[in-house]
């Protein structure tokens, strides 16, 4: 049996980074060698959690709960949770915001539809862990895409940009790490100049800075 597993959030004071959650797998078959590769590059550890057979919704809940345990706040309130529409890239899907500061971010993400565009390209690196449907992506530069499943975790790295598909029902763990508001005009141009969806706009603008608020309370209670 897949089991999913979040890694570590690590909370350091000052300029450092709030380093938020990074993703694996455990199989009940051994790892190919990219594979391990690819876990030992991010360098996490992982903890079970939760199989990835589960309803992506109770999977959340899940996750939810265990990163507010290792993490009491860092992690936004459910009164502050909101499920928000993202279209960017020629794509649309909807995002429920976690964990946000100016150099993290850690989010649950998904679609119920059929949805593919352009990636962005940012100055940021993005992890992805399905928890159920498919994810396709075509890399710059190469003829072939790739498919990834549920338990798969996908690495954009900050510069890259790729083709992106999600087949309807598809739901993941988004975490991203570097320079985080290079992100925001990918994010909210098609929102802007396409849509013209403002009520989103204003929705995504302030959970994100709902969670900018909290880090900065975390912070002067850890100094304090």
């Amino acid at each position: 049996m897949l089991m999913v597993w979040m890694g570590s959030l690590l909370i350091l004071r000052g300029s450092h980074l709030i380093c938020s959650t990074q993703q694996g797998i455990e199989a009940s078959f051994p790892l190919s060698q990219e594979r391990e590769a690819v876990l030992t590059r991010t360098q996490c550890c992982f903890p079970p959690l939760f199989p990835t057979g589960l309803d992506h919704e109770l999977a959340f809940s899940k996750i939810i709960v265990e990163l507010r345990k290792k993490h009491p706040g860092h992690i936004l309130p459910d009164e502050d949770l909101q499920w928000v529409f993202v279209n960017a890239g020629g794509w649309m899907g909807s995002m429920c915001l976690l964990h946000a500061s100016f150099s993290e971010y850690v989010l649950l993400f998904g679609t119920a539809v059929d949805a593919g565009g352009h990636s962005g390209r940012y100055w940021a690196d993005i992890y992805d862990t399905i928890i159920s449907g498919t994810f396709r992506q075509w890399k710059e530069g190469t003829t072939k895409s790739e498919i990834y499943y549920p338990g798969d975790t996908i690495i954009h790295r900050s510069g890259e940009a790729t083709s992106v598909q999600w087949s309807a029902g598809t739901w993941m763990v988004e975490y991203g790490r570097g320079f985080i508001p290079s992100t925001l005009p990918f994010a909210l141009a098609d929102t802007i100049f396409s849509t013209q969806d403002f009520l989103t706009l204003f929705y995504t603008v302030r959970v994100y800075v709902k969670g900018l608020l909290l880090e900065l309370n975390a912070y002067f209670s850890d100094s304090g």
